[in-house]
Order: structure tokens, then C-alpha cells, then sequence
């Protein structure tokens, strides 16, 4: 069998969900090529399967954004008169920051025309995307959740060595927030209520990339009155990641809407607790990893929700490694592959 995918294996060092889930299709003799023009015009391909399209619709220019959905469309096109069936994994409903509403509404009207099938990443995943786009529910739909970043990432430090990497005293009691840093991730509010702790050893780490880059202005502020606020407002090099997971005792991912989180995977991978807010696939997530490593809330993230979450990552019982049989991604490219098989029948 011949994939096409967008993405397939080019952004591993960004996001490496892509290249964990078609590498491991090389076992079953599947082949996945990575998304060109050119391939998709010169080669014969059984599936065409896509991911995140709307990145383009964060572009500023709107002559840009507009010109990559037409090529998109123009493409998709071409594929469907080759009898090339196409197939979208639906990590989110829209473009994060929505700059272009009108422009974004078009395209998702003529993107979802042109599919053959899609995957959602949870069942509440599913039930979303077809309340936000009803043409879905008359197209074939398949859950297949996220996979783990398990043996992705370098993993050898302790959290004593960790911690003295980071500067951070033995007796602190260490909050994280890891990954890209986006204004629908709420961290201004997480500042706010981690300020209202009145423990001198608690520290919070915020680590990541800021976008747009301005946001690191309003979260520099937000920090200034607080030392124990720290921000690293950069790209975490692959072999960085480790210090700062193991470092923690409590991952917080405050977002405000969330659909999926390859953050909270990659946490739970590092064995790390973490406090989510109890929406789509987070909630499902707890349900197959266990209240042990996946603690919720409602409504906006407070000083109370940490200061219990932290007693409660500190004090509960856990096995050593979080239970991440259920994400494992010789299985799930093994369910993808089925999917592809489903549509084309």
C-alpha cells in the first residue's frame, strides 16, 4: 500500500507525531512518502492523508493564507479525479488564533467536501467535530487516539540532576507548564493563581515557544512580581525536554479549549502527574491512564486546583511508569492502516 501524507516524517523535530505513527508502518509493508505536488502528480497513491490544515490560516498575510488554501483545494481536486481517496486526522476545529474568519469559513466548507473519510483522536474529539462541522457524520469516522512519546526523547536524568540544572533548591516543590505557548492556553491565568500560593518553595516553569512572539511580553509582565515565576520562552532542543519534565513533580495545562494534547502524552511518557481541565479527550485520557497520573477541573484554573493537585501528585500512589499500553504506536498505525483499507473497500 502507497500513503501519502501531510505531514509525514519532515517535522519530527518540531512535532514528532507523524513520523512515530507512519514510521511504524514500515512493519506492515506499508509505505508512506511525504507530501510534494510532484509526487502527488506523478505517482499513484491509495490514500492522501492529511494533518492540520489550517496551519496557512495563521499566516498574517491574507493574500498568502488564501493562496496556500486554493493550492490546497486545486490539489485535493487532482487526487479525487485520481481516484486517490483522502483522509483528514482532526487535531483541531479551527486555525488557533483565527485571524481571517471569513476566509477560514470558506475553507472548511470546500475542504470538507473533498474528503473521503477522517480520524478523530477521542470519542468526545468525534462528537465535536461533527457538532462544529455537521457535513462530517455522513462521512466515515474512526477513533484512534493519540500515541506516546515513550523512547522519542532522551530520558537518562535523574530529578535531583534535573533540578540542579535548572537552578532549582532540592526542597522546592516544582509546577510545569511544557510546550508551545499560545494565548488559548491560558497561561496568563496560570501566573495569576500560581501568584496567589503563598509557599516561597513552590516554583513555576514555563517552558516553550511563544506565537506570536509578543506574548512573551504580557507573560513577562504577569511574572515580573513574582520570582518564583520562571519563563524559558524558547524551542526546547530534543535533548533539553528531559530536564525540564524531570524536574517537575506536577505538569499544569491550563488550557482554555482544548480538543487534543500531545503535551499531556508527552508528560505522562516522562511519567510525569499532570492537572488538565476535564474536556474531550483529557477526560478519556484519565479514564485509560488512571486518577493516579491524570487529575481534572472545572472552569478556570485557581491557586486552590494547584496547591490540591501538587499535594495530590506529591502524596498518591503510583506505579513507577504511567500505563501507556492503550497509546502504543505499533498498534494504532496498525488501526490507521485498517482505516485506509475500510475507505478504499
Amino acid at each position: 500500500m502507497q500513503i501519502l501524507a501531510r505531514p509525514a516524517f519532515k517535522e519530527r523535530k518540531k512535532n514528532p507525531y507523524t513520523w512515530l505513527l507512519y514510521n511504524s508502518m514500515k512493519e506492515y509493508g506499508v509505505n508512506v512518502d511525504e507530501d510534494s505536488p510532484l509526487r502527488l502528480l506523478g505517482r499513484r497513491y491509495a490514500v492522501w492523508h492529511l494533518h492540520w490544515p489550517e496551519n496557512f490560516l495563521s499566516k498574517q498575510d491574507i493574500l498568502n493564507a488564501f493562496a496556500r488554501a486554493k493550492a490546497l483545494l486545486l490539489q485535493m481536486d487532482w487526487a479525487r479525479k485520481q481516484n486517490l481517496k483522502i483522509v483528514w486526522t482532526v487535531h483541531n476545529l479551527a486555525a488557533h488564533e483565527q485571524l481571517h474568519p471569513k476566509l477560514e469559513a470558506w475553507f472548511w466548507g470546500a475542504f470538507l467536501q473533498r474528503l473521503d473519510g477522517y480520524i478523530s483522536l477521542s470519542k468526545a474529539g468525534m462528537e465535536a467535530a461533527q457538532e462544529r462541522f455537521p457535513q462530517l457524520r455522513n462521512l466515515p469516522g474512526f477513533v484512534i487516539p493519540h500515541g506516546h512519546y515513550r523512547g522519542e526523547y532522551p530520558d537518562h536524568i535523574s530529578s535531583p540532576d534535573a533540578r540542579a540544572a535548572l537552578g532549582i533548591s532540592g526542597h522546592s516543590r516544582v509546577v510545569l507548564f511544557f510546550g508551545q505557548i499560545r494565548p488559548y492556553k491560558n497561561l496568563v491565568q496560570l501566573i495569576q493563581a500560581f501568584r496567589q500560593l503563598p509557599d516561597s518553595e513552590t516554583v513555576l516553569y514555563i517552558a516553550g515557544r511563544p506565537h506570536p512572539p509578543s506574548l512573551i511580553e504580557v507573560l513577562e509582565a504577569e511574572a515580573a512580581t513574582d520570582p518564583r515565576v520562571q519563563l524559558h520562552p524558547n524551542f526546547i532542543p530534543k535533548d533539553q525536554v528531559q530536564v525540564y519534565l524531570r524536574a517537575a513533580d506536577l505538569v499544569v495545562l491550563p488550557y482554555r479549549e482544548v480538543l487534543n494534547s500531545g503535551s499531556a502524552l508527552l508528560a505522562l511518557s516522562f511519567d510525569r502527574p499532570i492537572l488538565v481541565p476535564g474536556k474531550n479527550s483529557l477526560s478519556e485520557i484519565q479514564a485509560q491512564v488512571g486518577e493516579a497520573w491524570v487529575r481534572t477541573y472545572a472552569g478556570d484554573i485557581t491557586s486552590g486546583q494547584i496547591e490540591a493537585a501538587l499535594e495530590w501528585a506529591l502524596g498518591t500512589p503510583r506505579s513507577q511508569q504511567a500505563p501507556l499500553e492503550a497509546f502504543s504506536w505499533k498498534e494504532l498505525s496498525q488501526q490507521t492502516i485498517n482505516v485506509y483499507k475500510t475507505i478504499q473497500s
